[in-house]
């Protein structure tokens, strides 16, 4: 218990922003009960989706390789298969990775649980439902010391459990708490913009139940007690229904107009188009990826997957690479050059005239020998493309010219023989 005294200060997940506003736990029931006339999860917006599954599945088709000082892969270390080939009995590395981002982003903080065998060697990894993790920091120490410790209860069987930090591998979103411990979500950050999306949807879902009309006013002659006027609203409500075929009866004098509706009048369209580029700009996502081409094409669509790369892929990369190298590997390894990469060809790997012609720079320039040229394309290796090839003609940059300082070799017939 004295454990537990000394932990008073406790930084959950769902801690409050700094300004006061949605706790996470606020926000995920936002977006799973009905508030302000929106249903469902915040996941059937299209666009949260989109951006969620180009990021999550970016991640997670990037294949990752522990590599030397000399950048060459190292295949006989223990973190090997469980990073390459199977991290748990369930999951594979793609789905892992993808798993793991996608709870980056959705809750703010991504978990998995290191388990280790008796002398220190991996198990396997096991990624940790956010929504059940606490972190609990000791306040009892100065700032710069203070331990902190994950409190993880299994949703299942109950059983709760305490992790050390180096059992835990933990990327954060971009956006972090007062004392960074914990990240934040960007559904978080734009709860009320994402309220206006899930709006704008259920409207056109009931617009498109109702035959794609508005709501009509009836017109009548006379007085109608509120008893009398429910019945005719009952009545009219039961004929007209869902239907878009209906025909509605009316009494002599009865008369239905119809609300004018018109989409275009209140710039429905362009108000969801430019909310949903504002929400794929909070995540990183290029237009072209929700199929927007209004400033862009085909030709310049590969410049955009570069600039996504840029700007939006390699933060979260690195966060990755950093967390496992901090987390599997030994100070002596580290301090041996080890490091964790992924592969980022995959993404920017172009059409094929592109890519040939990288390929034969990269061999010309003695970049590549020609079996890692073949190896990229997905060809087999040749017995003799192990080597770096060059330009005979080449010469040091302080040679250039001596081939001029030496006697002219006399032409054929002029050695006076």
């Amino acid at each position: 218990m004295s454990f537990l005294n000394k932990m008073v200060g406790a930084f959950r997940s769902n801690i409050k922003n700094d300004s006061g506003g949605f706790t996470l736990s606020d926000v995920n029931a936002l977006f799973f009960n009905n508030r302000i006339g929106t249903d469902g999860p915040d996941i059937s917006e299209i666009t949260y989706f989109i951006c969620m599954k180009k990021l999550s599945e970016s991640l997670g088709k990037m294949p990752i390789a522990l590599k030397d000082s000399d950048k060459n892969r190292i295949t006989d270390h223990n973190t090997y298969q469980y990073l390459n080939v199977q991290p748990n009995a369930v999951l594979t590395p793609a789905q892992f990775f993808t798993s793991l981002e996608y709870c980056r982003n959705h809750y703010g903080n991504g978990y998995a649980y290191i388990n280790r065998n008796p002398d220190g060697s991996m198990e396997g990894l096991y990624i940790l439902d956010p929504r059940m993790v606490q972190i609990w920091v000791n306040n009892t120490s100065q700032f710069t010391q203070r331990q902190y410790y994950y409190f993880y209860t299994d949703s299942v069987s109950g059983q709760s459990y305490w992790f050390y930090p180096d059992d835990v591998i933990h990327v954060k979103s971009w956006k972090l708490g007062r004392n960074g411990f914990a990240g934040k979500s960007v559904r978080e950050i734009l709860a009320s913009y994402m309220q206006g999306n899930k709006a704008s949807q259920r409207f056109l879902n009931d617009l498109y139940q109702k035959g794609l009309t508005a709501n009509a006013v009836v017109k009548y002659t006379g007085d109608l007690d509120k008893k009398s006027m429910q019945n005719v609203i009952a009545q009219l409500t039961e004929l007209a229904g869902q239907r878009t075929d209906r025909i509605i009866p009316l009494p002599p004098n009865w008369d239905i107009v119809p609300l004018e509706l018109k989409l275009t009048d209140s710039q429905f369209y362009e108000l969801k188009k430019f909310s949903s580029l504002q929400v794929a700009a909070a995540f990183g996502i290029m237009p072209n990826h929700l199929n927007n081409y209004d400033k862009s094409s085909y030709a310049n669509s590969s410049m955009q997957n570069l600039t996504f790369y840029v700007d939006t892929l390699l933060y979260n990369i690195t966060l990755y690479e950093q967390e496992l190298n901090r987390k599997l590997l030994t100070t002596k390894e580290l301090q041996q050059g080890l490091g964790y990469e992924f592969n980022v060809s995959v993404i920017l790997r172009g059409d094929p005239a592109s890519q040939a012609d990288m390929l034969n720079k990269y061999v010309a320039g003695s970049v590549y020998s020609v079996n890692e040229a073949r190896r990229y394309a997905g060809m087999p290796p040749d017995k003799d493309g192990n080597v770096i090839i060059a330009n005979g003609s080449y010469v040091k940059l302080q040679d250039l010219g001596s081939a001029y300082k030496n006697k002219a070799i006399p032409k054929g017939g002029e050695d006076g023989k």
